[in-house]
C-alpha cells in the first residue's frame, strides 16, 4: 500500500502556489466536493503563450514531487492549450488565455463555490 505525503489541502495550496510563482492570470480554485466525484479541487488558470502554459504546468509538477506527492497524469502538455493534471483529490487545468475563454469552466461547473485563495498565495 502507498501512501501520499501530501493531503488534500496541502496539495492544493502547493499547486496554487506553483501556478502563482510562474505568473498565471486568473488563478481560481474550485471546491468541487459537493458538485462532482472526480476531484475535491479544481484550480484554473490561464497564461498568454503556449511557452508559458508549459512552464506552469512543469513548475507544479516539480513542487508536487519535491513536496513528496505524486502527479497521476497530464495531459495536453504538448499543444499547451490546455494542459490538466491529475494531482489525485486536486485537478489542474492551465490554459492558454483564449482557450480558457473558449472553454470557460468557471460557468461549466457555476454550481461550485470558489475557494478563497488569499491564504493560499499570503504563504508563498
Amino acid at each position: 500500500m502507498t501512501t501520499t505525503a501530501l493531503n488534500v489541502e496541502e496539495t492544493l495550496n502547493i499547486a496554487v502556489q506553483a501556478v502563482d510563482n510562474k505568473k498565471a492570470n486568473n488563478i481560481v480554485a474550485l471546491d468541487m466536493r459537493k458538485v462532482s466525484l472526480m476531484a475535491d479541487y479544481f484550480v484554473i488558470a490561464d497564461a498568454s503563450s503556449t511557452r508559458q502554459v508549459q512552464a506552469i504546468a512543469t513548475e507544479v509538477k516539480d513542487k508536487i514531487e519535491a513536496a513528496g506527492g505524486n502527479v497521476r497524469f497530464t495531459e495536453g502538455f504538448q499543444s499547451g492549450e490546455w494542459i490538466l493534471m491529475d494531482l489525485g483529490d486536486v485537478i489542474v487545468h492551465i490554459f492558454s488565455t483564449e482557450s480558457r475563454d473558449f472553454y470557460n469552466l468557471e460557468r461549466l461547473w457555476n454550481d461550485a463555490p470558489y475557494v478563497s485563495l488569499e491564504d493560499i498565495l499570503k504563504e508563498d
